[in-house]
């Protein structure tokens, strides 16, 4: 039958056009089925400032191969898609339009023009990622599109902070936070990154009052000193035990400070004294608690100096820690400076280093919500796959502080705590008060702060399934089954989603949590703005197609790993494509109409159907085992193998001359086969690359419906057989080997040669008899004849072994010896020329001086070459000639 297939494969013929038609089919609509079973996923909920990047293309992949693979196993899927408000980062883009539109300031314009602004930027920019998304082939339910601030979401979000603060778990405090300066907003630990940079340890003398003792203190951050309460020693310190309870002199402010013991300190590190600076040092802040230390915070919330900071105040942190060092230095207080490489804190939005300092802020109690998620993982509620990041995720939840969760920004979810202007009272509450319990005042002021994104980003997998309400969406999807995440975002997201599903949901969010690692450029280097090498992947996607894009940041992934993307494997995945696309077509090409069933067909199958289909049915056993193990990329690597080499490669070659014969019985059985595979391996492709296989499918005159509601193939007992394959095993390296022989020999695919079989058992002899035609047509063999014993075999004749038999390929069907020596004599004069051209270079001395050294060391590797070629071709021409 004609192919309705374009001759070539072209993407961008069919991949908008497929996204349509499932779009308007409903496929990706997943409903609430009694008689199904659930599956669902929610996907991380990209940033609505974002475009699709690298990162993404991987984890929406691996998201949209599970799903779809879920599928076809007949679950009602869902994969339940949305985006985040992202706080700081849409705020900053939104501040800079109006300064560069409209020449204003955030403060200028007020909060409700600024929110009215920012939901205007959101609906203009904010369905983007959207668009991206489909381009790449989400399969994700879009009718259920959430965003965090949306009025479901924003209902959540304010239950949880109600019922959080009425159980104490919520609370409003002055504590040590991370400050950004420039963003000027506090953070959480988590969106802190850090890195190690290049910095100084500066010693100080401090002296001690009523003394000529001075304690040396050495610091990073001298500009702090400003603000510093105490020194304090390690109790059993024998050099400082006499001090303690004593005071020292604050250098430059003069202002006492006192000495106190802290088992805090370690004596061995540094000069065993360190400066206490409760205000500007999470750990100093805690001793400043045990010791009852006062706070002095000496900076604004630009990082400038404030008035506590005396003659410094107004400079920016540098400026004054240039002076202080200066000052130390004229007073001769500045013992030594020592280069020191220390991890610094910074903004994981802006990269401003971090400031931290204390500040009224709201915090989440962590301890008793951390604990049922560290026996979640520890009592296997929920697994990491691979489980070696079980490890991070326990490490930090053990050691974790309170979470910090106001941000002093505009756009986000506004803090529900209102406080009476008259008495101070401050209450907690979905609405505003009309009236103060306390003083009955009507007048009541709400938080001026937002809270951090990921308190709402915690709720994700209930929040956007109807909680608080009770949705039968949410008795049905609810615990999702599998997270797809990037390790970097494990205390970020996983954590907080653990802790916050027990507590509200009573069950953990999700069964596994899937961890990728980070898509790398081919020299293994983090993908950057300031690096420059970071790939669009719209831009591959318009070049080589979605699917090209998806099967190669699949193939060679595995769990947890950082992949490096090479250009040249999007060119093999466009190839392998290509292949699959042609040999789709050759099979259209030798089909009839009609659909053959197989048990017309059944008596006719030979050795190559029968284990094709064998092989069928072991690769999709193996490649469903290692879906269920999150081994996608070795599970695309085993169907690329199958595809490409044993059903293109071998399979579609077997058949051709019973499909171009006049045995009808024979080429029924060959097209019925042909089918059966090709569709089978439609369906295991599909989830890793959705449109060529949904394009193919549309175009078989035996398929029904739609590629991605078919049923996922299943092994059939019955269908494997191990004799056809240990068969099929023997013809092919039979082949493979002579084809090896030839190549080797440069022996014309035309010329062909008699078999000779030398086999140690009669089983061995009956499979190469039985299969004589693929000797001949694969193989190039004019005749097979079988021997007895090596004496029946010239002695010139070339061989090859295989498992139970030798084979023999006679020289002389093999090789033209006149011609071959004729062509030899060639070979050797232009080898001969080659070698006198390169030894005349290298012995002018002019050129050896003068040309380049790359240049003379190249001349000297081809003289090498050309000795070695030649040195070949005499030895083949001396052993013609005595042969001849």
């Amino acid at each position: 039958m004609e192919s309705n297939l374009e001759k070539n494969y072209d993407p961008k013929g069919f991949e908008d056009r497929i996204y349509k038609h499932w779009m308007d089919n409903d496929y990706f609509k997943a409903k609430v089925d009694p008689e199904k079973e659930p599956f669902c996923i929610v996907l991380p909920p990209p940033n609505i400032t974002g475009q699709l990047h690298m990162g993404h293309a991987l984890d929406h992949t691996l998201q949209d191969i599970l799903i779809r693979w879920k599928r076809m196993q007949g679950y009602s899927a869902l994969w339940q898609p949305g985006s985040d408000h992202a706080s700081i980062a849409t705020e900053v883009k939104v501040v800079d339009k109006i300064r560069k539109e409209e020449g204003l300031s955030k403060l200028d314009v007020g909060r409700e023009g600024f929110l009215d602004r920012a939901w205007k930027w959101k609906e203009e920019y904010g369905g983007r990622i959207v668009e991206q998304m489909q381009k790449l082939g989400d399969s994700c339910d879009w009718s259920r599109e959430r965003f965090t601030l949306d009025e479901g979401l924003s209902d959540s979000v304010t239950e949880v902070f109600i019922k959080l603060y009425e159980k104490g778990l919520i609370y409003r405090g002055n504590r040590i936070i991370n400050w950004c300066p420039e963003c000027k907003t506090s953070l959480s630990d988590a969106e802190v990154e850090h890195e190690e940079k290049a910095g100084h340890f500066w010693h100080i003398n401090y002296p001690v009052k009523d003394s000529d003792e001075v304690l040396e203190i050495a610091t990073t951050r001298p500009e702090t000193m400003l603000g510093d309460t105490a020194i304090a020693v390690h109790p059993e310190d024998e050099r400082y035990k006499h001090l303690i309870g004593k005071t020292a002199i604050l250098p430059l402010v003069n202002r006492e400070i006192i000495i106190v013991a802290d088992e805090y300190v370690d004596p061995e590190f540094g000069t065993g004294a360190v400066k206490i600076t409760p205000a500007h040092d999470p750990n100093d802040f805690e001793v400043g608690l045990r010791h009852d230390l006062e706070q002095i915070n000496v900076m604004k919330d630009d990082a400038t100096i404030n008035e506590k900071g005396g003659k410094y105040a107004g400079m920016s942190r540098y400026d004054a820690r240039k002076a202080i060092i200066k000052d130390l230095e004229e007073e001769g207080l500045l013992v030594k400076i020592k280069e020191h490489d220390h991890n610094v804190g910074q903004c994981y939005r802006c990269d401003t280093v971090v400031e931290p300092l204390t500040s009224d802020q709201w915090f989440v109690k962590m301890e008793p919500l951390a604990k049922p998620a560290i026996d979640a993982v520890k009592n296997e509620d929920f697994k990491f796959v691979p489980d070696r990041f079980s490890k991070t995720y326990l490490h930090w939840l053990e050691n974790i502080r309170d979470w910090c969760i106001s941000r002093q920004l505009w756009w986000g979810h506004r803090i529900p705590a209102y406080y009476c202007e008259d008495c101070g009272e401050l209450v907690v509450s979905k609405e505003a008060p009309t009236k103060c319990e306390k003083c009955n005042s009507t007048n009541f002021k709400q938080d001026e702060d937002v809270l951090d994104t990921w308190f709402s980003s915690a709720l994700w997998p209930f929040s956007t399934l109807g909680w608080p309400e009770k949705t039968e969406e949410l008795e049905y999807f609810y615990p999702t089954d599998v997270l797809v995440t990037g390790y970097d975002i494990i205390f970020f997201w996983v954590i907080r989603m653990a802790f916050s599903g027990l507590e509200f949901m009573k069950e953990v969010p999700f069964k596994h949590v899937f961890i990728h690692g980070l898509v790398r450029d081919a020299d293994g280097r983090k993908m950057s703005k300031s690096l420059g090498n970071g790939i669009d992947p719209l831009e591959m996607i318009e070049k080589y197609g979605a699917d090209a894009l998806r099967f190669t940041l699949v193939t060679g992934n595995s769990p947890g790993n950082d992949m490096r993307f090479h250009m040249e494997r999007l060119e093999s995945s466009r190839n392998f494509a290509n292949k699959l696309w042609n040999a789709t077509r050759f099979v259209l090409m030798n089909l009839d109409e009609e659909r053959i069933q197989k048990s017309s067909v059944e008596k006719d199958l030979n050795v190559a159907d029968k284990w094709i289909i064998s092989r069928l049915n072991r690769v999709s056993m193996e490649i469903t085992d290692n879906m269920d193990k999150f081994e996608l990329g070795l599970a695309v690597q085993k169907l690329y193998d199958f595809i490409w080499s044993e059903y293109c490669d071998w399979y579609i070659e077997l058949v051709k001359p019973r499909l171009y014969g006049e045995n009808i019985n024979e080429k029924r059985a060959a097209q019925y086969t042909l089918t059966y595979v090709l569709e089978n391996i439609l369906k295991l492709l599909h989830p890793f690359m959705p449109f060529i296989t949904e394009e193919i499918w549309q175009n078989l005159p035996t398929s029904d419906g739609s590629i991605i509601v078919a049923q996922w193939p299943e092994c059939k007992e019955n269908e494997l057989d191990k004799e056809a394959e240990e068969k099929m095993e023997l013809i092919m390296n039979g082949v493979k080997n002579i084809r090896n022989v030839r190549s080797e020999m440069n022996v014309a695919p035309s010329r062909k040669a008699k078999l000779m079989v030398l086999a140690k058992s009669e089983n061995v002899i009956k499979i190469i008899v039985e299969n004589e035609e693929y000797f001949k047509t694969l193989a190039s063999v004019s005749e097979i004849e079988i021997v007895k014993t090596k004496d029946e075999v010239p002695s010139d004749a070339v061989s090859a072994v295989i498992d139970g038999a030798e084979l023999f390929l006679p020289l002389d069907d093999l090789i033209d010896f006149e011609k071959e020596i004729e062509r030899l004599e060639k070979e050797k004069s232009k080898l001969e020329g080659e070698i006198k051209r390169v030894v005349g270079k290298l012995s002018n001395e002019g050129f050896v001086k003068k040309a380049p050294a790359k240049l003379v060391e190249e001349e000297k590797e081809k003289q090498a070459k050309y000795e070695q070629m030649l040195s070949s071709v005499l030895e083949r021409l001396e052993s013609l000639k005595n042969k001849g």
